[in-house]
């Protein structure tokens, strides 16, 4: 009995350690557009941020204090999101006062986007958290073109803002040497190199990354 029961334990810890666990893709597509209202009032199209790198996070929204401390860790971190050249919109399928009391409990800032569950669902982030009709602690990243990237799903709750970082900046397609990151010196392929500095004739790398991945776990 002792044995059988001590089988269940671990088959559930078992259970609960593999549906914590985090799951990605970077199955490319266009993402698809929207306007929102935010917490400020504001109408905030996506098609807005062309030309610019966008990670939308969903989550649970109001009554999940994990995902107000997310979102104010990311907010700490704000300086190094611009330095990137990143810029994070926060998705809750929320009214404007539930979603407010929170960030005033949590002082976050963040203009919070206002979604009926229409964007939510149309990112495919509905019932991958603890509760079926609310998207989980999901991150999608969306490229200068209008490209989703990348789509990263944390159970546990939490993604430190340097991780969040670590997966921008490798999923991420190679920078135009004409468009360069902030903080990069721009450079031209037929600029000619400084006196006195050698030259090769070896090819130069193309710079290309590859074709877009495949979902992966």
């Amino acid at each position: 009995m002792v044995a059988a029961v001590g089988a269940i334990v671990v088959a559930v810890v078992a259970a609960m350690m593999l549906t914590s666990r985090p799951t990605s893709s970077t199955a490319t597509r266009v993402a698809p557009t929207f306007t929102l209202t935010n917490t400020a009032g504001t109408q905030v199209n996506l098609a807005a941020y062309r030309g610019k790198n966008v990670v939308l996070y969903f989550s649970e929204g109001a009554g999940c204090g994990s995902c107000m401390q997310q979102m104010g860790a990311i907010e700490k971190d704000k300086a190094a999101f611009d330095a990137a050249g990143v810029t994070v919109l926060p998705i809750v399928m929320n009214t404007r006062d539930q979603i407010m009391r929170d960030m005033a409990t949590y002082g976050v800032r963040t203009p919070f986007l206002l979604d009926d569950g229409t964007v939510s669902r149309a990112y495919k982030t509905i019932g991958r958290g603890m509760h079926q009709g609310l998207p989980g602690h999901s991150f999608v990243l969306i490229d200068e073109t209008g490209t989703q990237r990348w789509y990263g799903e944390y159970p546990s709750m939490w993604l430190a803002p340097n991780d969040l970082l670590a997966q921008i900046d490798k999923h991420l397609p190679a920078v135009s040497m004409c468009t360069p990151r902030p903080g990069t010196a721009a450079t031209s392929a037929s600029a000619p190199p400084p006196t006195g500095a050698p030259t090769s004739t070896s090819p130069t790398p193309n710079g290309s990354t590859g074709s877009p991945g495949s979902a992966t776990s």
